[in-house]
């Protein structure tokens, strides 16, 4: 396998970018050539089959989506970092759809399910620990609430954003932080 990590960087974004616009089934090694404008087998020397791909475009998502420290600077706002990552999912929209299409693909593969389960349980106990140990209010069952209830704003305003119109996302992460994650403990 080739080991230039620039060249394979290039590989797997343009592998997210056809997995987001032509689904799983369009997801081929000679797609991933054609899309980023490499000769074509320039993919097959850099995955030994389409499994380790998915797999590797998972771990990819994960490095484009990491937020700017700049972000993160700065008095933490729950409100404004959530926020900051609905804009930064409307940025990277092909990166979200992408995942949305891994998390469907992994229905069908136990394998993929299996690393699924493991990276993405892994994201979400670094994102609770994140959350708390920065002292921002909630505690660890609003940070998962609140965490299942961005997934489906995000899930909604990528697949079927009409829904939303007469929903501000802005006022609907206000009321999400107020009533998942208070400053004060219910009694």
């Amino acid at each position: 396998m080739r080991q230039n990590p620039q060249r394979r960087a290039a590989l797997l974004d343009a592998a997210i970018e056809v997995l987001a616009r032509e689904g799983s089934r369009g997801l081929t090694l000679r797609a991933v050539d054609a899309e980023a404008g490499v000769p074509t087998g320039t993919a097959s020397n850099y995955f030994a089959n389409r499994s380790q791909l998915l797999v590797q475009i998972l771990h990819r998502t994960r490095e484009r989506l990491v937020p700017d420290p700049a972000d993160l600077a700065g008095p933490l706002d729950t409100e404004v970092l959530l926020t900051r990552l609905l804009e930064r999912m409307r940025r990277e929209r092909s990166v979200h759809i992408a995942m949305l299409e891994l998390r469907l693909e992994g229905t069908r593969r136990p394998e993929l399910q299996a690393e699924l389960a493991s990276f993405q349980g892994l994201e979400l106990e670094a994102n609770i620990r994140w959350h708390l140990d920065a002292g921002l209010p909630g505690d660890r069952q609003g940070v998962v609430l609140t965490y299942l209830a961005m997934l489906g704003l995000i899930v909604d305003d990528l697949t079927a954003p009409a829904l939303l119109e007469a929903h501000p996302a802005h006022g609907l992460i206000r009321t999400m932080v107020e009533r998942l994650l208070p400053e004060k403990p219910a009694d």
